[in-house]
């Protein structure tokens, strides 16, 4: 592995750990940092499957103790068997839907230009969003009904564009389906779970082709290091919704989204995914 390489894998697996559970688009932020340091092609598809599962290790490690619960309380706990089938039921529409559609938003909207519109558009309804009032049914994640799953599994979906967030469209729904903010955010980070894992799975198994052993130290590099930043983020942003709202998130992606725009716009930098697209 030479610096240049070394450089690339480094910061894309570091970008992948902070950006995959923070409401900002962890997809978006790929496309764009991939396009500046010309990390493209088929190494990068196998190597942004391996750092998506780096991610969400993190998140597995960091809820252990609940897993560790859920697991050992699903044949007699009725909370444990609730939360499972929440969990179950939120995750079939991305699946259904994500065989039909993802062939066909990859071809065509996994450009910055794309990314940069659903920062913007995204960022000024997660502004609305934490403005209205906000009614709180659901205290907890073991209060939610199967419905209350059923339509954060439906919002999750719009994360198929990339720009929107995954983390971002399940946490805003929540909220205004009546999730508390910490409810919100838990469900979001265990329904990445198996939405994840399906989608790694997926896509290694359709593109198995691709991964090579001589790829191994790269794809080991950027499974860790998003594993560790994606450790830090997960930390961060549990004690950060204890005492703020998600404004701040909103307003990066819409200054970001923003400045993608301009940079186009200007022609100040040659985005040549978009102008592939």
């Amino acid at each position: 592995m030479d610096f240049w390489t070394f450089f690339q894998v480094l910061i894309l697996g570091a970008v992948e750990g902070l950006t995959e559970f923070l409401p900002i688009s962890s997809t978006g932020h790929q496309i764009i940092v991939a396009d500046l340091l010309d990390f493209d092609g088929e190494r990068a598809m196998a190597f942004n499957i391996i750092i998506q599962l780096g991610a969400i290790l993190a998140v597995v490690w960091e809820f252990r103790p609940k897993i560790f619960d859920i697991v050992k309380g699903l044949p007699t706990e009725r909370n444990a068997q609730r939360f499972t089938i929440n969990l179950l039921i939120a995750f079939l529409p991305a699946v259904f839907l994500g065989v039909l559609f993802a062939d066909a938003i990859h071809a065509y909207l996994f450009n910055p230009i794309t990314v940069a519109v659903a920062l913007v558009v995204g960022g000024v309804v997660m502004l609305w969003a934490e403005q209205r009032s906000h009614v709180i049914s659901v205290e907890r994640v073991d209060d939610m009904r199967w419905s209350d799953a059923l339509k954060i599994g439906f919002v999750q979906c719009l994360a198929m564009i990339p720009g929107t967030s995954r983390s971002g469209s399940t946490i805003i729904g929540g909220l205004l389906f009546g999730l508390s903010r910490k409810a919100a955010t838990e469900f979001s980070f265990f329904l990445a779970m198996p939405t994840m894992v399906g989608a790694a799975v997926y896509s290694g198994y359709k593109y198995r082709e691709l991964f090579q052993p001589n790829d191994l130290p790269v794809f080991a590099l950027g499974f860790v290091t998003a594993f560790i930043f994606a450790m830090i983020a997960v930390r961060g942003l549990l004690k950060f919704i204890a005492n703020h709202s998600y404004a701040a998130f909103a307003w990066y992606r819409i200054g970001f989204g923003l400045l993608i725009l301009a940079t186009w716009g200007f022609g100040w930098v040659n985005w040549t995914a978009a102008a592939a697209a």
